[in-house]
């Protein structure tokens, strides 16, 4: 299972799912479901998260068994 601190980054960044989603070209829904757990992200999408908050893909996204 992948789990991410998005959530955590956009608050530090006053950032809004809609926000976030615009910067990465998806829609917002898609920034919500990554957020619970629901989907995981393509390494671009992670790539380009990570890109967003200025940090590593590992800062944003971890795999627990």
């Amino acid at each position: 299972m992948i789990k991410n601190r998005m959530k955590e980054y956009r608050a530090k960044y006053g950032m809004k799912q809609e926000d976030l989603a615009r910067l990465v070209g998806v829609r917002r829904e898609t920034i919500g479901n990554l957020e619970k757990g629901r989907y995981n992200p393509s390494l671009v999408l992670a790539w380009n998260i990570a890109k967003v908050f200025h940090v590593s893909i590992e800062d944003v996204f971890t795999v627990e068994e």
